[in-house]
């Protein structure tokens, strides 16, 4: 951390603290909220597999894909709106469980279960001191870490265009969240197409990685940048075709509807292939050993997050975790079943269950595998997994078209 001087730089620090504590705190006073006001009618009600549609309107969610639907709260004016018992369970969805609240949790467990799994594979101890049972309380000492360092901004970067990519990889990462469900009855946003949405917000991802690698002005980051968008683009067309299997067999582009067509049978089953591909296409996406070539810390630093620090390099990491656990619940989704499970378990917990389990799948070859070359990895997505999801695709058509499923 740099040495405050004069006062100017400490009033700076000082405002610098207090913004991201207004970001931060929230994450941890809104549960508490909900712990006492609302969760308890939301696991009685809302997320029973019966529901209670004398009580709650499940159409709130649909709000943002249907503003005419704001319409009788605006007709009762703003305090309808923002008061009413509705828009409480909405908004305790978007801010808390399932919403970003909970997407950002998660990924603070797995930061800490990744660096202790790997830790026992490669047989070393990981995180110990920070807390008293094996070191629990490390992401927390990470958070305070990173929260008093200084952001350094360099000096002939383009500040707009190096600021704008982290808040943005967070809001898309939101996005993926609040678009996929993990319930019946507990979403957030829903739409006949959002198998659609979902795989258009994946494609920001390579233009964010670009621009902060080019507003770095460092010839790392650039480098780390285009080996992004080469890789992202290379993995996303066979990470599409790879769904087509499961859209073909289930008739919709609606996740929901696509776990109500897995019933009978989980697709990880007939469309072997295609969740194969979709998991190799998903490492690529979130950068994952053997496909973190945009990140290779031995040949261009750290790629192009090179030149972030402080909590601008911690939203860029928590963003990532958060894309780790919405590709986890799409593949969830996609093969799994959903949510699907044993009645006397909240389908809920169920979909927390396997989407943990895949996470720990997408973490495991971090700990074994060794980093592919550039050319290795391009070929093998434009050649092998493009080859290999177009042979998913016509596996589904010949279930399909045969009646077999």
């Amino acid at each position: 951390m740099a040495e405050i001087t004069t006062f100017d730089a400490f009033v700076k620090r000082v405002l610098e603290i207090v913004f991201w504590l207004l970001i931060i705190l929230p994450l941890a006073a809104l549960p508490i909220f909900y712990l006492f006001y609302v969760l308890p009618s939301e696991i009685s009600c809302g997320f029973s597999e019966l529901g209670c549609a004398s009580t709650i309107n499940w159409a709130a969610a649909l709000y943002m894909f249907d503003p005419t639907k704001l319409s009788p709260f605006v007709s009762n004016g703003l305090p309808a709106m923002l008061l009413g018992y509705q828009n409480v369970l909405l908004l305790f969805r978007m801010s808390t469980f399932p919403g970003l609240t909970f997407a950002a949790l998660f990924a603070t467990l797995v930061i800490l279960y990744e660096r202790k799994l790997l830790a026992k594979m490669q047989y070393r101890v990981g995180p110990l001191y920070a807390g008293k049972f094996e070191g629990i309380l490390q992401p927390i000492a990470d958070l305070f870490k990173l929260l008093f360092k200084e952001i350094v901004i360099p000096e002939k970067a383009d500040k707009l265009f190096f600021i704008a990519p982290p808040f943005a990889m967070m809001a898309l990462a939101g996005a993926l969240v609040a678009i996929i469900p993990i319930g019946t009855h507990s979403p957030i946003a829903t739409s006949q197409f959002s198998l659609l949405i979902v795989i258009a917000l994946l494609g920001f991802f390579p233009i964010i990685a670009l621009m902060a690698g080019w507003a770095s002005n460092n010839k790392f980051s650039f480098i780390g940048a285009l080996r992004a968008l080469y890789q992202m683009i290379s993995y996303e067309i066979p990470l599409i075709i790879s769904v087509l299997g499961v859209v073909i067999l289930a008739g919709t582009l609606d996740l929901t509807g696509i776990v109500a067509a897995q019933g009978t049978i989980w697709y990880i089953l007939p469309m072997a292939i295609g969740a194969l591909v979709f998991y190799i296409a998903a490492m690529a996406e979130v950068e994952r050993i053997p496909f973190d070539l945009p990140e290779a810390d031995s040949e261009i630093v750290a790629g192009w997050v090179t030149e972030y620090t402080s909590m601008i390099f911690g939203t860029i990491q928590l963003a990532t975790y958060i894309k780790l656990y919405a590709l986890s619940a799409l593949f969830t989704i996609l093969f799994l079943g959903g949510w699907a499970g044993p009645a006397p378990v909240p389908g809920f917990v169920w979909f927390i269950i396997k989407t943990f389990v895949v996470v720990t799948v997408f973490l495991i070859p971090r700990g074994a595998s060794p980093r592919v070359r550039i050319d290795q990895l391009i070929n093998f997505g434009w050649v092998w997994l493009v080859g290999l999801a177009f042979l998913n695709v016509f596996i589904a058509v010949l279930l399909k078209a045969t009646g077999i499923l």
